[in-house]
C-alpha cells in the first residue's frame, strides 16, 4: 500500500496543497513551525478519523475556514481508491469514497493503513492509561475496522449510563449541607426503583459492547507480547526484556489510584481470571457492575468497563512507567509502533510508515538501528528539521517545506 496523492484545502496552516508521491522513502525538510507536521498528520487522519495531536478537530481547520478536506490517493496492489474527508467543526463530518458520498465517515477507516511515529508517542510510556487504551483501540480499528462500531457503540453507552449515575447522584446527595438520612430519603422519593431497573438495561448493553471490546483486546496483547518484545529487543539489546500485561477493572476495585498493583507488570488478566471462574467476560462484566453498584450511585461514575482499564508495560520486573530512563522509555514507544506495523503487515499488506520528528530525539544507536528496520517498508514518510537527522539509510524523495509552501527538491 502507499500513498499516490495528497490535497489539503484549508487545513492546518494550508489554505491549499497538491502533493504527488511514490512508494519508497519521501522527506519533508524544514523548520519547525513550517507546516511538516501538519501533511503527515493529515494522512494519519484519514486512516483513523483523529489526530495524534489534539483531541477535537476544530485546531485542523484554517483560521478564517468554516470547514477542511483531505483527498488521499492510495494504491493497493491493484486496486486504486480516492477517499475524501471534509472536516466540520461541532457538525458531522463527511465522506466520499470514490466521489461518491458514504453514509457514515467511518465506513472509509480502514482503506488506508499508517503508523505513525511522533514525539507524542513518549506518552505511551510515561502518560495517562487513556494513552495507552487509545493506542489498543485504534490498532484494533486498524486491523478490523468494524471495531470503530463497536467502540462508538460502547461509547454511547457509557455516556447514557454515566448521565444517569450523575443525575442519581445528585438525588442520592440532595441540597448542599444536607443530611445523609434526609438525602437518601430524596432520593427514594424521587424514584431510585426506576433508576436502578433503567440501569439494569444500561448495564446489560455496557457489558455486551464492553466485552466485545475487551476480548479484542486481550486477543491482541497476545499477539503483540512477541513482537514488542522482539522490537525492543533489537533497539535496547542491552536493557531488561520488554513485556506487556492487561490490568482490568473486572478484577481489581475499580479506582486505578486505589490499586497497589496498578504498576506492575504481569498485573491482572481478565481472561484468565474469567476463565476460572467459568464466566464469559460478558456475564463477569455485569456481576462487577453489581459489586460497585453502591459506590457508583454516590461517585455518579461507571467504575468498570475498559474505559477504565490499563495496558501495563514492564522492563523486566519493573513497570516502565516511573521506572524507565529516557532512552528506554523512546525504545519501548518506538517497540509499539513497530509491533503495530508487523501485526498490520502480517495481516496483508505493508501500511504506509510516518515517522515525524522522530531521529532528532534519538541517538546515534537508535536511530541508525530503527532505520535499518523501517528502511524495506514499501512507503516511508520522514519530517525533519534538518537533512542531518535523517539516516543515510533512508535517502530518497525530498520536498522542502517553508512559509507555507512545500516544494520537491529531489
Amino acid at each position: 500500500m502507499h500513498v499516490a496523492h495528497l490535497s489539503l484545502t484549508d487545513f492546518r496552516s494550508y489554505a491549499s496543497v497538491e502533493l504527488g508521491l511514490e512508494p519508497g522513502i519521501t522527506a519533508f525538510v524544514g523548520p519547525n513551525g513550517q507546516g511538516k507536521t501538519n501533511l503527515v498528520e493529515a494522512l494519519g487522519y484519514v486512516a483513523t478519523h483523529s489526530s495524534h495531536r489534539v483531541a477535537n478537530d476544530a485546531p485542523l481547520v484554517r483560521q478564517g475556514a468554516a470547514r477542511a478536506i483531505v483527498r488521499c490517493a492510495i494504491h493497493r496492489e491493484d486496486r486504486r481508491a480516492l477517499i475524501e474527508l471534509e472536516i466540520n467543526p461541532g457538525k458531522a463530518n463527511r465522506a466520499r469514497l470514490n466521489r461518491s458520498p458514504v453514509s457514515r465517515p467511518r465506513d472509509v477507516v480502514g482503506l488506508l493503513r499508517t503508523v505513525l511515529f511522533a514525539p507524542e508517542d513518549l506518552a505511551l510510556v510515561k502518560g495517562d492509561p487513556s494513552e495507552r487504551r487509545r493506542f489498543m483501540d485504534d490498532l484494533l480499528v486498524a486491523r478490523s475496522p468494524r471495531f470503530a462500531g463497536v467502540r462508538a457503540d460502547y461509547d454511547r453507552v457509557l455516556k447514557q449510563r454515566g448521565a444517569l449515575l450523575r443525575t442519581a447522584a445528585q438525588q442520592r446527595r440532595g441540597s448542599r449541607g444536607s443530611r445523609r438520612a434526609e438525602a437518601d430519603s430524596a432520593f427514594a422519593a424521587a424514584g431510585a426503583g426506576d433508576v436502578l431497573s433503567t440501569l439494569e438495561v444500561w448495564d446489560a448493553h455496557l457489558a455486551r459492547h464492553g466485552a466485545e471490546l475487551l476480548q479484542a483486546r486481550l486477543d491482541l496483547i497476545e499477539a503483540l507480547r512477541p513482537l514488542v518484545a522482539g522490537a525492543y529487543a533489537a533497539l535496547a539489546p542491552s536493557s531488561a526484556p520488554a513485556t506487556l500485561a492487561y490490568r482490568s477493572t473486572l478484577s481489581t476495585g475499580g479506582d486505578d489510584a486505589e490499586d497497589e498493583d496498578a504498576g506492575k507488570p504481569g498485573s491482572s488478566d481478565a481472561q484468565t481470571l474469567s476463565t476460572d471462574l467459568g464466566k464469559t467476560l460478558e456475564e463477569r462484566m455485569r456481576e462487577r457492575l453489581l459489586e460497585v453498584r453502591q459506590a457508583e450511585l454516590e461517585r455518579g461514575v461507571t467504575l468498570i468497563g475498559p474505559h477504565r482499564d490499563d495496558l501495563i508495560l514492564g522492563l523486566g520486573e519493573l513497570p516502565a512507567r516511573g521506572y524507565a530512563s529516557h532512552g528506554e522509555s523512546w525504545s519501548f514507544a518506538l517497540a509499539l509502533r513497530l509491533a503495530a506495523y508487523d501485526l498490520l503487515r502480517a495481516d496483508g499488506g505493508d501500511p504506509v510508515l510516518i515517522l515525524d520528528d522522530v531521529f532528532a530525539e534519538l541517538d546515534s544507536q537508535r536511530r541508525r538501528r530503527l532505520a535499518e528496520i523501517v528502511a524495506p517498508a514499501e512507503q516511508v514518510l520522514i519530517t525533519a528539521a534538518v537533512d542531518d537527522d535523517i539516516p543515510p539509510e533512508l535517502v530518497g524523495a525530498r520536498f522542502d517545506v517553508a512559509e507555507g509552501s512545500v516544494t520537491r527538491v529531489r
